[in-house]
């Protein structure tokens, strides 16, 4: 919108003015004129502040999942965990692509998995460092909907199991946390869209 200037909206004005009262000849008050210039400049300087855009942030994106794991019967990577566990190069676990031997060295330990949803789910076993046999890694199974698997190859330490639905319709991933299993029992999860609970 192009405004006029000060000294022509006061010219109007004034013209304005002297054009009402025709049979008085108008005097110019210069109190008057300069007031009506000075509000006339600040309502300027008001609209031209509330026209300026805000700083306004920018809304925060979601996450998007883009590299989900196939349904095959390999090992499957481990699923990252945010961008917040790779911040710092030197914090990453160097374990977290690294696959489980087959043939591990301790005292073993019987783990059963149930899948009771209706969905083909990815699962990983994660065992973490810091256990007696200096070893960690993870191992990835493809379970199916309603079915259960017994893993009986695994030596005592503390694990973190993932599940997943690779299925864009009705993705999920859910974790147990971390279960510190030793080879006083038999150890079952119950894999839910909510979670993974222990037995």
């Amino acid at each position: 919108m192009n405004r006029l200037s000060i000294p022509t909206q006061i010219l109007v004005l004034t013209l304005i003015i002297s054009a009402c009262g025709a049979q008085a000849e108008p005097t110019v008050n210069v109190e008057d004129l300069q007031s009506t210039a000075v509000a006339v400049a600040f309502t300027q300087v008001a609209e031209t502040q509330a026209a300026n855009p805000t700083n306004t942030p920018s809304p925060v994106p979601t996450a998007t999942i883009t590299n989900t794991p196939t349904a095959t019967n390999t090992f499957l990577p481990l699923p990252t965990q945010g961008p917040e566990a790779t911040a710092n190069p030197s914090d990453r676990d160097p374990c977290i692509d690294q696959k489980l031997p087959d043939t591990l060295t301790g005292n073993p330990i019987k783990i059963r998995v149930d899948n009771p949803t209706k969905a083909t789910i990815n699962l990983t076993v994660y065992l973490q460092s810091g256990n007696p046999q200096g070893i960690c890694g993870y191992r990835a199974y493809l379970l199916n909907a309603g079915d259960s698997l017994v893993i009986n190859d695994l030596v005592e330490g503390c694990y973190s199991l993932w599940a997943w639905n690779p299925d864009p319709k009705s993705y999920f991933m859910v974790t147990n946390g971390t279960s510190c299993l030793n080879s006083s029992s038999n150890w079952t999860f119950d894999i839910s869209k909510n979670g993974i609970s222990l037995r």
